[in-house]
Protein backbone atom coordinates (compact mmCIF):
# COMPACT_ATOMS: atom_id res chain seq x y z
CA UNK A 1 0.00 0.00 0.00
CA UNK A 2 1.62 3.23 -1.14
CA UNK A 3 -0.04 5.75 1.15
CA UNK A 4 0.06 3.69 4.38
CA UNK A 5 -3.47 4.80 5.25
CA UNK A 6 -6.45 2.51 5.71
CA UNK A 7 -8.78 2.71 2.74
CA UNK A 8 -12.32 3.76 3.63
CA UNK A 9 -14.75 0.90 4.02
CA UNK A 10 -12.03 -1.68 4.80
CA UNK A 11 -12.26 -3.27 8.25
CA UNK A 12 -9.27 -2.34 10.41
CA UNK A 13 -8.33 -5.96 11.22
CA UNK A 14 -8.34 -6.98 7.56
CA UNK A 15 -6.17 -3.99 6.65
CA UNK A 16 -3.61 -4.74 9.38
CA UNK A 17 -3.51 -8.45 8.55
CA UNK A 18 -2.91 -7.64 4.89
CA UNK A 19 -0.02 -5.29 5.76
CA UNK A 20 1.59 -7.94 7.98
CA UNK A 21 1.19 -10.63 5.31
CA UNK A 22 2.75 -8.36 2.64
CA UNK A 23 5.67 -7.50 4.95
CA UNK A 24 6.26 -11.20 5.57
CA UNK A 25 6.23 -11.90 1.83
CA UNK A 26 8.77 -9.10 1.26
CA UNK A 27 10.99 -10.56 4.00
CA UNK A 28 10.82 -7.52 6.29
CA UNK A 29 10.73 -9.77 9.37
CA UNK A 30 13.64 -11.99 8.35
CA UNK A 31 16.91 -11.79 10.33
CA UNK A 32 15.56 -9.56 13.11
CA UNK A 33 17.49 -9.61 16.43
CA UNK A 34 16.09 -12.30 18.70
CA UNK A 35 14.35 -14.16 15.88
CA UNK A 36 13.45 -17.67 16.98
CA UNK A 37 14.27 -16.98 20.65
CA UNK A 38 11.54 -17.40 23.26
CA UNK A 39 9.93 -14.24 24.58
CA UNK A 40 11.33 -13.33 28.01
CA UNK A 41 8.97 -13.33 30.99
CA UNK A 42 6.32 -15.66 29.59
CA UNK A 43 6.84 -18.04 32.49
CA UNK A 44 5.89 -15.49 35.18
CA UNK A 45 2.59 -13.91 36.07
CA UNK A 46 1.83 -10.55 34.45
CA UNK A 47 1.92 -7.49 36.69
CA UNK A 48 1.35 -3.96 35.43
CA UNK A 49 3.71 -2.59 38.10
CA UNK A 50 6.46 -5.00 37.11
CA UNK A 51 5.95 -4.20 33.44
CA UNK A 52 6.25 -0.46 34.18
CA UNK A 53 9.41 -0.98 36.25
CA UNK A 54 10.97 -3.16 33.53
CA UNK A 55 10.10 -0.59 30.87
CA UNK A 56 11.59 2.24 32.96
CA UNK A 57 14.81 0.26 33.47
CA UNK A 58 15.09 -0.51 29.74
CA UNK A 59 14.63 3.18 28.97
CA UNK A 60 17.30 4.13 31.53
CA UNK A 61 15.04 5.84 34.09
CA UNK A 62 15.45 5.73 37.87
CA UNK A 63 12.71 3.54 39.34
CA UNK A 64 13.12 4.82 42.91
CA UNK A 65 10.07 7.07 42.49
CA UNK A 66 7.98 3.97 41.80
CA UNK A 67 8.87 2.40 45.15
CA UNK A 68 6.58 2.55 48.19
CA UNK A 69 7.69 5.37 50.56
CA UNK A 70 9.34 3.06 53.11
CA UNK A 71 11.39 1.23 50.47
CA UNK A 72 12.35 4.52 48.85
CA UNK A 73 13.65 5.76 52.22
CA UNK A 74 15.64 2.54 52.72
CA UNK A 75 17.19 3.01 49.31
CA UNK A 76 17.92 6.66 50.07
CA UNK A 77 19.58 5.64 53.36
CA UNK A 78 21.93 3.27 51.52
CA UNK A 79 22.82 5.92 48.95
CA UNK A 80 23.33 8.58 51.62
CA UNK A 81 25.69 6.38 53.64
CA UNK A 82 27.60 5.48 50.47
CA UNK A 83 27.93 9.06 49.18
CA UNK A 84 28.26 11.05 52.42
CA UNK A 85 31.92 11.87 51.66
CA UNK A 86 30.85 14.02 48.72
CA UNK A 87 29.28 16.59 51.02
CA UNK A 88 31.57 19.54 51.45
CA UNK A 89 31.10 20.73 55.01
CA UNK A 90 30.07 19.33 58.37
CA UNK A 91 26.93 21.52 58.68
CA UNK A 92 25.74 20.12 55.33
CA UNK A 93 26.16 16.56 56.66
CA UNK A 94 24.20 17.43 59.80
CA UNK A 95 21.45 19.02 57.71
CA UNK A 96 21.12 16.01 55.39
CA UNK A 97 20.98 13.58 58.33
CA UNK A 98 18.39 15.70 60.18
CA UNK A 99 16.22 15.95 57.05
CA UNK A 100 16.38 12.20 56.48
CA UNK A 101 15.53 11.41 60.11
CA UNK A 102 12.58 13.85 60.02
CA UNK A 103 11.16 12.09 56.95
CA UNK A 104 11.57 8.66 58.59
CA UNK A 105 9.74 9.88 61.71
CA UNK A 106 6.98 11.29 59.49
CA UNK A 107 6.69 7.92 57.72
CA UNK A 108 6.16 6.15 61.06
CA UNK A 109 3.47 8.67 62.09
CA UNK A 110 1.29 7.75 59.10
CA UNK A 111 -0.70 4.52 58.82
CA UNK A 112 1.16 1.80 56.93
CA UNK A 113 -0.07 1.12 53.38
CA UNK A 114 1.31 -2.40 53.27
CA UNK A 115 3.63 -4.63 55.24
CA UNK A 116 5.80 -2.89 57.80
CA UNK A 117 9.21 -1.99 56.40
CA UNK A 118 11.73 -0.97 59.02
CA UNK A 119 13.80 2.09 58.16
CA UNK A 120 16.41 2.90 60.77
CA UNK A 121 17.19 6.46 61.78
CA UNK A 122 20.69 7.66 61.03
CA UNK A 123 23.05 8.25 63.94
CA UNK A 124 24.35 11.73 63.27
CA UNK A 125 27.65 11.23 65.08
CA UNK A 126 28.35 7.91 63.33
CA UNK A 127 27.65 9.50 59.94
CA UNK A 128 29.94 12.42 60.82
CA UNK A 129 32.70 10.00 61.83
CA UNK A 130 32.34 8.18 58.50
CA UNK A 131 32.37 11.54 56.70
CA UNK A 132 35.53 12.63 58.52
CA UNK A 133 37.22 9.28 57.85
CA UNK A 134 36.44 9.46 54.13
CA UNK A 135 37.71 13.01 53.76
CA UNK A 136 41.34 13.57 52.88
CA UNK A 137 43.46 14.73 55.79
CA UNK A 138 44.00 18.47 55.75
CA UNK A 139 47.40 19.41 54.40
CA UNK A 140 49.88 20.56 57.00
CA UNK A 141 50.59 24.24 56.64
CA UNK A 142 53.87 24.85 54.89
CA UNK A 143 56.60 26.28 57.06
CA UNK A 144 56.79 29.95 56.33
CA UNK A 145 60.31 31.29 56.24
CA UNK A 146 60.72 34.75 57.61
CA UNK A 147 61.60 37.19 54.88
CA UNK A 148 65.29 37.96 54.53
CA UNK A 149 66.25 41.06 56.44
CA UNK A 150 66.64 43.94 54.17
CA UNK A 151 69.29 46.40 54.83
CA UNK A 152 68.14 49.86 55.45
CA UNK A 153 68.69 52.25 52.62
CA UNK A 154 70.96 54.52 54.56
CA UNK A 155 73.22 51.61 55.49
CA UNK A 156 73.51 50.59 51.86
CA UNK A 157 74.68 54.05 50.87
CA UNK A 158 77.53 54.17 53.30
CA UNK A 159 79.29 51.10 52.04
Amino acid sequence: MASGRKPPGTPFEDWVERQVREAQERGDFDHLPGAGAPLPGLDREFSAEQWAADKARREGYDVTAMLPPALALRREREVLLRDVAQLGREPAVREVVADFNDRVRELYRRPADGPLVVVALLDEEAVLEAWRAARPAPAAPAAVEPPARRRRWFRRRTR
